[in-house]
């Protein structure tokens, strides 16, 4: 067996981020009355919040601003988009979306499947995430994949952040895991294929969307089953 650590990330790549996020933000339009704030789409309300949470993700991973701005600007600036300048509701509309979105249970089409067949065939799954402790851990518990990770690395309990080598190595360190039998497994080019090519390690690059990706990985899969053909 050529590797025996497997380093998955969670959100976009098990976790239906964009599924859940959807959700979530649908219930608080209809539970803080946004539609009578001015609010008529739903749908382009949530577009624009996807525009300027990728942003400030950017932002965020690249060092220019902290993490309790990431969270409440992108609520703040999707409701300045609709001519609402109420901070304080883009501050509540923060908390409550927070408080929601990791008990949602949505995952990609043969999540558990291939999980089952990974653990059942004796490889050791790990996550690195770039997300925060408490969050990351209650989506894996409300979606029931706990149980299939050995070590959850997030970019909070690292102090670091993919693409950058450091939260890679802090991870091998957790897992006990040498480079050379150790993988990894996202969605994004830039965080995770990069990433694991910064720390020396192969790479596969899971292509819900089929996007042409600017950097060849090791392995390219389209869905999570074409996992078993690699592994």
């Amino acid at each position: 067996m050529q590797y025996n650590h497997l380093f998955f990330d969670l959100d976009h790549t098990l976790w239906d981020f964009e599924a859940n996020s959807r959700q979530t933000l649908e219930e608080l339009y209809h539970s803080l009355n946004l539609k009578e704030r001015g609010i008529h789409d739903f749908d382009l309300f949530y577009r624009n919040y996807i525009i300027h949470n990728d942003k400030l993700w950017e932002r965020y991973r690249n060092g220019f601003i902290k993490v309790d701005e990431l969270r409440w600007k992108r609520m703040w600036l999707t409701l300045l988009d609709f001519k609402i300048g109420d901070e304080s509701l883009a501050r509540q509309m923060d908390t409550l979306f927070l408080d929601a979105l990791p008990t949602r249970r949505l995952l990609f089409p043969h999540t558990l499947e291939i999980l089952d067949y990974l653990t059942g065939k004796g490889y050791r799954l790990h996550l690195i995430t770039n997300g925060f402790e408490k969050t990351q851990h209650s989506k894996l518990q409300h979606a029931g994949l706990t149980k299939y990770f050995t070590e959850v690395i997030t970019s909070e309990g690292s102090n670091s952040l993919k693409p950058h080598k450091e939260i890679f190595e802090y991870a091998f360190q957790k897992a006990g895991a040498e480079k050379s039998e150790s993988i990894m497994l996202g969605d994004n080019v830039e965080a995770d294929i990069q990433g694991a090519i910064n720390a020396g390690i192969d790479q596969v690059y899971v292509n819900h969307l089929d996007l042409a990706p600017s950097i060849q990985p090791t392995y390219t899969v389209r869905s999570l089953k074409e996992l078993s053909y690699i592994f």
